[in-house]
């Protein structure tokens, strides 16, 4: 049968990213086509200094490129001057109802702070923290959630909606540009999936303001981790997203992985290996799913943006194998390894895992021996 007629209407997936103005996150860039950035949020009580460092330090080995703290207290304000002192990554700091945070935040040596205007106070307040960060040079971050939305717009659309959220979010920015400052990110968030994904389309329509993408409140890691790649995907494939966290009720470090296989699985950005891995069947003679567990925590570090295969029968496996840049394809009791489409050995089944990392650390010392920037 032949193939119908292309459709014009239909673009190519995924969209060119949209345009954005760029601000400065510490030394990330955010918006401006810099890429996709990925932060998380500590879970410690900010006021102990010792655990959120660990949680910071945790995070950016897995990948974290911006953490925030929350403050909500004056104690958290005064911890913030020694976590920002000693993160390896920038902070951003979360404040709500009391603007004097939002202003000691930014005496801490914030990177940036992220407020919800409509809670902060004042506009008279609000205008004293917009100053004060713009005399810092750092931006600020307007989070508009479902939970967080102002009285007019709920009562003038009876519940939360998509366009709600985008008009609180213009609101706050137009407000922030009458008063001069410009450097602003934008998130639109919801804990549903496709009033996450509406606002941020029809935001992106009206503002060339960066946005902070993620789902709210998405849930426990499986739950969590679906509705994020559900939304994240259709959001990203918009071309819409300068900075992405993923909500997890967890580890920001789970964040943080699962924030990195969305951008890996979109191929909108690296972080090291992709493990590939057939889901079994009855044609399967070797315990796959405890090897290919076994391959990809044993790569974990690894920062080279290779393919590894880990097949489990002759009818899929040696094609996929083929495919990536290393892979391996069991037989009975046995498997064979691929590199670059070659075979190179075939060994028993007890073999495979060193076999397989024998050809990873090969393919790292071809690339100097040294990890790989994320790209």
């Amino acid at each position: 049968m032949p193939l119908p007629p292309a459709d014009p209407a239909v673009g190519a997936l995924p969209e060119p990213r949209r345009p954005t103005r760029g601000v400065n996150v510490g030394r990330v860039r955010v918006g401006d086509g810099a890429p996709i950035a990925v932060q998380s949020m500590c879970k410690t009580d900010t006021r102990d200094v010792d655990a959120t460092l660990r949680q910071i330090r945790d995070a950016h080995s897995a990948g974290a490129e911006i953490m925030r703290v929350a403050v909500p207290d004056e104690a958290a304000a005064r911890a913030l001057r020694r976590i920002v002192a000693q993160s390896p990554v920038p902070i951003v700091g979360d404040i709500h109802f009391n603007h004097r945070l939002a202003l000691a935040a930014v005496d801490a040596g914030v990177a940036k702070i992220r407020i919800n205007p409509g809670n902060i106070g004042s506009p008279e307040k609000a205008r004293a923290v917009v100053d004060r960060a713009g005399e810092a040079g750092i931006p600020i971050r307007v989070g508009v959630n479902s939970g967080s939305l102002e009285r007019d717009l709920l009562d003038s659309s009876g519940h939360v909606t998509a366009r709600a959220l985008v008009e609180s979010a213009l609101r706050h920015v137009d407000r922030l540009e009458s008063w001069g400052f410009r450097d602003i990110v934008v998130s639109l968030k919801a804990s549903d999936v496709w009033r996450t994904i509406q606002a941020c389309r029809l935001f992106s329509a009206a503002s060339d303001v960066p946005q902070h993408i993620g789902v709210t409140e998405a849930g426990l890691v499986l739950e969590g981790t679906a509705k994020s790649a559900a939304a994240l995907a259709v959001i990203l494939g918009m071309g819409i997203g300068d900075t992405v966290r993923v909500s997890l009720t967890g580890d920001p470090v789970d964040e943080v992985r699962v924030a990195w296989a969305i951008l890996s699985a979109l191929d909108l950005r690296r972080r090291g290996p992709i493990v590939i891995s057939c889901p079994t069947c009855g044609r399967t003679e070797i315990n796959l799913r405890d090897l290919a567990e076994r391959v990809a925590d044993a790569v974990r570090d690894c920062r080279i943006p290779i393919t590894i295969a880990v097949m489990g029968c002759v009818v899929n496996g040696p094609g996929e194998a083929r495919e990536a840049d290393v892979g391996i394809c069991g037989g009975r009791g046995s498997g064979i390894v691929f590199r670059r489409g070659e075979v190179v050995r075939k060994v028993p089944e007890s073999e495979l895992l060193d076999a397989l990392l024998d050809e990873v650390r090969a393919l790292e010392a071809e690339h100097g021996g040294v990890s790989q920037a994320p790209t």
